[in-house]
């Protein structure tokens, strides 16, 4: 589940230099299941070092993902194939 913390975010690109050295940088992943109708899943959440960073799809602390089959379903209904579908989830 992809995505990273963003420019928008931290305020500079993935490798630039941080100008102010107290200023926020990535500070790597951490991991956690998610748990819902389909199973257990696992995923890795980036994280920053001043811990602001808030994941948009899956806000933190949550463990539960409720009606994810039913999104899935209703894009498969809506014509995207499997493929599709994975791509977009690993987007």
């Amino acid at each position: 589940m992809g995505g990273g913390i963003t420019t928008e975010h931290l305020g500079h690109d993935k490798h630039e230099p941080v100008a102010n050295a107290a200023g926020n940088t990535r500070n790597g992943r951490s991991r956690k299941t998610l748990k819902g109708e389909f199973g257990e899943l696992p995923i890795e959440i980036p994280r920053d070092r001043h811990g602001s960073f808030a994941p948009q799809l899956i806000p933190k602390h949550q463990t539960r993902w409720a009606g994810f089959d039913d999104k899935i379903l209703s894009l498969y209904a809506r014509g995207m194939t499997v493929r599709e579908i994975q791509s977009h989830l690993e987007e």
